[in-house]
């Protein structure tokens, strides 16, 4: 039988959200990820006061959780899942016991038996190589997508406007024309108004992927303003107009004037266009993995990388080493091998004091953390 719910604790709960969300700033999925893993905590402590706690309940949770499986997929919970669960739930204990009715009862030292295992930790936090398309395999794909109406036109555009700007999905659909100034190449990442990671604003140009992707995207644009008479309010890729059809089912029947409410659709198109010419599915983030492998072949300098990372709206180009930049295994093969042959060292190369830059970032961090 379900445990009943304790009044104080699910005060407790609301208020510890309503501090993440007005003093912390947390958005909604992370409000909703921190509220699941103090629900799952509650659930199995079978509602007992949190005044109560005690370092056992932490250390028999955490023996639970490496039990529980996955719902949807009936696997073990992911490394991740159990480290970002531990951690919400140590942060709580942490607030909790520097609130003034919790003070004589919990120890802030205690919450610390909610730290995982160093292993289950370094399982987590490993990086892997995440698959990316490469450009002549998104060039495939857009050659293969038909144009033939209006909805199909956005779709191909879409498509393009991915590794064009290596804009995050959720920004795509949140993009209105104003953002975007075919004259200088730029697309302005306003947070104001578009759904950028941690409403952060930056400015994208064009990265240089290739005149025919290019002109695509701008002739999506131009059709919008010049064909449709869309205005600087209206979405670079609006959604569906539905009408009813025949047989009593809806249709899609050309472009409405709305934004399209989250991105689910840009995934659904992505997974559609790569199936049609036998490619495994490459969602739409996996661009941004692209682009950096491009920058790779470029072989950039220092400023001319730290201009790339910056496009992708990254402040430190470590972010972009160590998020985007794992080389896929066949070319770090080809690398290693290759140093076993002499070269002639080149006196413009730059990678010496780009990893000296990467390296003291690196230090600082660890200092800082």
């Amino acid at each position: 039988m379900t445990a009943k719910r304790h009044p104080e604790n699910e005060r407790m709960k609301r208020h510890y959200l309503h501090f993440l969300a007005e003093v912390k700033g947390r958005d909604e999925a992370s409000l909703d990820a921190v509220a699941k893993a103090i629900e799952r905590f509650d659930d199995y402590n079978r509602r007992k006061d949190f005044k109560k706690f005690h370092i056992e309940q932490a250390r028999g949770f955490k023996a639970h959780l490496m039990e529980q499986t996955n719902v949807r997929t009936g696997a073990a919970l992911s490394a991740s899942t159990i480290k970002s669960t531990l951690a919400n739930l140590k942060a709580f204990f942490v607030w909790l016991a520097g609130e003034h009715d919790y003070r004589s009862s919990l120890k802030i030292a205690n919450a610390e038996y909610f730290n995982p295992p160093e292993n289950l930790s370094r399982i987590a936090s490993a990086h892997r190589h995440r698959p990316c398309p490469t450009l002549e395999q998104i060039r495939a794909v857009l050659e293969a997508m038909p144009t033939e109406t209006e909805i199909q036109r956005r779709d191909r555009a879409l498509v393009a406007f991915a590794i064009l700007t290596g804009a995050r999905d959720s920004a795509i659909v949140s993009f209105k024309l104003k953002h975007i100034d075919l004259e200088h190449e730029l697309l302005e990442q306003d947070a104001r108004d578009v759904a950028t990671k941690r409403a952060k604003t930056f400015s994208t140009w064009f990265f240089p992927v290739g005149d025919s992707i290019k002109q695509i995207v701008v002739d999506w644009v131009d059709f919008l303003r010049l064909e449709k008479h869309f205005g600087p309010n209206d979405p670079i890729f609006p959604k569906s107009r539905v009408e009813p059809g025949p047989d009593f089912h809806f249709i899609a029947a050309g472009l409405a004037r709305d934004h399209w409410a989250n991105a689910h659709p840009v995934r659904a198109l992505f997974k559609e266009a790569f199936a049609r010419v036998g490619l495994p599915y490459f969602n739409p983030h996996s661009f941004r993995n692209t682009l950096v492998q491009r920058a790779y072949e470029l072989k950039l300098d220092t400023e001319q990388f730290k201009a790339w990372s910056q496009n992708l709206g990254h402040e430190h180009c470590l972010t972009t080493f160590s998020s985007y930049g794992q080389l896929p295994a066949h070319r770090q093969a080809e690398i290693i091998r290759g140093l076993a042959k002499p070269t002639k060292s080149d006196p413009d190369d730059m990678t010496p004091d780009l990893l000296r830059q990467l390296a003291d970032q690196l230090e600082r961090r660890k200092k800082s953390g």
